[in-house]
């Protein structure tokens, strides 16, 4: 048995739950491999697994996505070896560790395109962006699209990826130099959600028409407005819950509204299997790879920090995305 530390909760709460504590891990038995990680992805899901809103059984561990180096493989598995470089962003659940046993299939690869803090920072972002703009609703060139957080983590990529893709994107944000930032990733129209009525100013950007679909990872404080953006049959993709989980919604008010469509999707059901799974990775490193899109890895904490860090995040000092360094 090898001792590494970890981030664990033993109970649901505020980042005061979270707890630096030394684990136990042995060698990978069939199928699996163990990662020594180098780098590990911040999201925002995190906080709904402490904080219960995802219930889990405790005590567990926390994080879903990281990036690291294979020192140990165990019977049967293919096309991984000691020595590689690969990451993961679907988990399973406990990425706040020095290192940790896994399932060889939820891995992939990482080519030499990508760092391990890009690779750690962009995985489960990245791949959600992929699946929200290329597969749930394949945005076509010249479309106008809204997404919401567009300085956020997800917005970011989303942003220089659309416009890559062609789209205009009307991007919602918080503060002014979010909006700058945004811009500078390639979003056209900057809304401060909390100052404008975004409604009438994407009916405004869009001359009435509205969006054919909105990409949602707000939740509570945009979600009614967002249907009221949308063009008739129009999208909308509610796929977080950063201000709070949306209200109830009958659905008849999608009728009433312009028979519209309401998903709520995540990224486990879009690679579900490994040919999806690795699928979307490449997708993503091909993107990043060519400087298509860039990944800002604008702060980084050490893992026994990990509570400072999902402080920071919901109380919206981070732009971009964040690392825990090991």
């Amino acid at each position: 048995m090898t001792t590494v530390h970890a981030i664990r909760f033993h109970e649901t709460g505020g980042p005061e739950v979270l707890r630096y504590e030394p684990v136990e891990i042995g060698d990978p038995g069939a199928g699996q491999v163990r990662v020594r990680h180098t780098a590990i992805g911040l999201n925002f899901i995190d906080t709904y697994h402490r904080s219960g809103l995802y219930p889990m059984p405790l005590p567990s561990g926390i994080g879903l996505e990281a990036a690291g180096m294979i020192e140990a493989v165990g019977e049967g598995v293919r096309g991984l070896s000691v020595g590689d470089r690969v990451a993961y962003g679907t988990g399973p659940i406990g990425a706040y560790s020095e290192a940790r046993v896994m399932a060889a299939d939820t891995l992939v690869p990482l080519p030499e395109t990508v760092e391990d803090q890009t690779a750690a920072a962009m995985m489960l972002q990245g791949m959600t962006v992929q699946y929200l703009i290329r597969r749930l609703f394949p945005v076509q060139p010249g479309m106008t699209v809204l997404f919401h957080a567009a300085a956020g983590g997800v917005g970011l990529i989303a942003c220089q990826w659309l416009k890559h893709l062609g789209a205009t994107v009307i991007g919602t944000v918080g503060s002014p130099e979010k909006a700058e930032l945004a811009r500078a990733h390639g979003c056209e129209h900057t809304i401060l959600y909390r100052d404008e009525d975004f409604v009438a100013r994407v009916q405004e950007i869009t001359k009435g028409a509205g969006v054919p679909v909105v990409y949602d990872g707000v939740g509570k404080d945009v979600f009614d407005g967002s249907l009221d953006c949308l063009s008739r049959r129009g999208m909308m993709v509610t796929y977080g819950n950063a201000s709070g989980p949306v209200p109830e919604i009958s659905p008849l008010l999608l009728n009433q509204k312009g028979s519209l469509f309401l998903t709520r999707p995540k990224l486990q059901d879009y690679t579900a299997t490994r040919t999806e799974l690795v699928a979307a990775a490449e997708d993503l490193f091909d993107v990043v790879g060519r400087g298509i899109v860039k990944i800002g890895v604008n702060q980084t904490y050490p893992l026994a920090e990990a509570a400072q860090a999902q402080r920071d995040l919901e109380g919206r000092k981070t732009t971009g995305s964040t690392v825990l360094l090991p």
